[in-house]
């Protein structure tokens, strides 16, 4: 019980403390349970965050629910779901009060002036992060490079993308890896 109340307050923490969403929870998720509490390894980091893609919900709260069910079955799925979305819940609620007493205030405007592109630089480290450990081979690129045309410049939904993605993947390994 010792070690999941660790995680709880693990994942409380990133709930709390990382602002700009599921996207920039992911490279301190990956921090905290991948590098510095080695619970997870890199592999089943980024095949978690595959499977987080392609299903509904928040990245980070559905990473942090794979992981807690890997660590701990559905109580530890249940207690680190909480875990990260509780501060959140906690957030919102207060802000959405002080946005509505103080929405106009030209200090408040300011301070999101400069919050904005901070989220933008995390999400970029974010992918840094995830490339980093991706083996570099041509169908990888292929898929990456097909991804970005398939949303970018076709304006399929990310769902799609994915899913034709898997496809792919399954079909190349199937005739290619052995």
């Amino acid at each position: 019980m010792k070690d999941i109340m660790k995680l709880f307050f693990t994942f409380f923490k990133i709930g709390a403390f990382t602002i700009g969403g599921g996207y920039a929870m992911v490279p301190v998720i990956q921090k905290e349970v991948v590098d510095n509490a080695k619970l997870i390894t890199e592999d089943e980091f980024l095949d978690y965050i595959a499977v987080a893609q392609s299903i509904p919900g928040i990245i980070a709260v559905n990473v942090s629910t794979f992981i807690g069910y890997k660590l701990y079955g559905f109580i530890g799925a249940f207690f680190i779901c909480f875990a990260v979305v509780l501060p959140s819940f906690v957030i919102i609620v207060l802000l959405a009060n002080v946005i509505m007493l103080y929405g106009d205030s030209i200090y408040l405007i300011k301070i999101f002036s400069g919050v904005r592109p901070a989220v933008i630089g995390i999400m970029m480290f974010s992918v840094f992060k995830l490339y980093k450990p991706l083996k570099k081979t041509n169908f990888s690129f292929f898929i990456i490079i097909l991804n970005i045309v398939f949303i970018i410049g076709l304006n399929i939904h990310p769902i799609v993308s994915l899913i034709v993605s898997g496809i792919i993947g399954g079909v190349y390994g199937h005739i290619y890896v052995k």
